[in-house]
């Protein structure tokens, strides 16, 4: 979630250009300044308010065009990666970029594999270095394409629909007025579960050394 930015009224008061939203999945997996985007949390929300018929909606086309911005995102991560390469690695850090995102990136990729392209797309930040650190290592991009597509549509459509179908047949004792009472705790949920595989690598990581 963007601090200072209600999410559920964003997409409340969107109207037709709900239909935008996959935009914002397109550049947090294609554009590196994109890694602070709420992919989780706007992908479930929408489903959410979708779901509670608070936003005209065809989910089904929602769903697509998260799924089609999610492959045309991690593409152009994985074409930046293998036009510039190295470079990445020995660019100063600004305010939004820091070496330490490519890096912590990288030894994820090393790690994990050709499934770390998948798992990725779970987890916060990594999603949006993982394309690039796989253009560096110079992957198949068929066989990079083939695990893009696997995990955006668990991520995109699985996310967006558990929010749909949550609220569709549960949503008949939720007031709508009383909606974030609700998604608050669930996104914070999913967020957790998405940086949980870090935290458990964190963890274990200081276990090891004690």
């Amino acid at each position: 979630m963007i601090p200072g930015i209600d999410l559920t009224e964003l997409i409340r008061s969107a109207g037709p250009a709900v239909y935008l939203l996959p935009l914002i999945i397109f550049a947090e997996t294609g554009l590196m300044i994109g890694f602070f985007l709420p992919g989780d949390s706007m992908l479930f929300t929408a489903g959410s308010l979708a779901g509670l018929n608070i936003i005209d909606i065809n989910i089904s086309i929602l769903c697509c065009l998260f799924f089609i911005c999610a492959i045309l995102g991690n593409s152009t991560g994985y074409f930046i990666g293998l036009r510039f390469g190295r470079k990445l690695f020995t660019k100063n850090d600004s305010k939004i970029f820091k070496q330490k995102y490519i890096i912590q990136t990288e030894e994820f990729y090393k790690k994990h594999g050709a499934a770390a392209v998948i798992l990725a797309q779970f987890m916060p930040i990594i999603r949006t270095f993982c394309p690039v650190v796989t253009g560096i290592s110079k992957m198949e991009y068929l066989r990079f394409i083939i695990f893009n597509i696997i995990g955006a549509f668990f991520w995109t459509v699985g996310i967006t629909l558990i929010g749909y179908f949550s609220f569709k047949i549960f949503g008949q004792v939720i007031n709508p007025e009383d909606i974030d009472k609700y998604l608050l705790p669930l996104i914070i949920l999913i967020i957790f579960i998405s940086i949980s595989p870090a935290i458990i690598k964190l963890l274990h990581h200081k276990l090891a050394k004690k």
